[in-house]
């Protein structure tokens, strides 16, 4: 099940050992009462959103939700995934991002953030995306 609330949060918060600051939206897959994977929104510029992602057990249902939101609600040309897991590098490419670099130490000491972005025509899901434009 797909869960929007604070639990996502914390979880990738717990997850990375780092601390957010809002204002920031989340998204996130509950499974059995335990929120199992998520993302966090933040730093919307327009045309980007980041999102900082954590967790195992991703899903088309989830993916298609997350292209909806970041594509179609917010209107975005691309979104930037910060990460740290090697198994959530290997989602975001197969979805159609790419490695765009390193970010040093933007998890801690000697814990390098991987920059992977993710434009809206190469997103796997964005042909089922309806825009705000096209709903105007």
């Amino acid at each position: 099940m797909i869960v929007a609330d604070e639990r996502v949060a914390r979880f990738v918060c717990e997850g990375l050992g780092i601390n957010l600051v809002p204002p920031y939206t989340v998204m996130g897959i509950e499974r059995d009462g335990e929120i199992t994977a998520g993302v966090v929104f933040n730093c919307f510029e327009g045309a980007d959103v980041h999102f900082t992602a954590y967790g195992k057990g991703w899903t088309p249902q989830f993916m298609r939700a997350v292209g909806q939101y970041v594509f179609g609600a917010l209107g975005c040309e691309r979104m930037t995934a910060t990460t740290e897991q090697s198994d959530v590098v290997k989602l975001a490419c197969k979805l159609g991002g790419l490695v765009e670099g390193c970010m040093r130490n933007h998890f801690g000491k000697g814990r390098d953030g991987i920059v992977i972005g993710i434009l809206k025509d190469e997103y796997r899901y964005a042909t089922e995306i309806e825009t705000r434009d096209e709903r105007s």
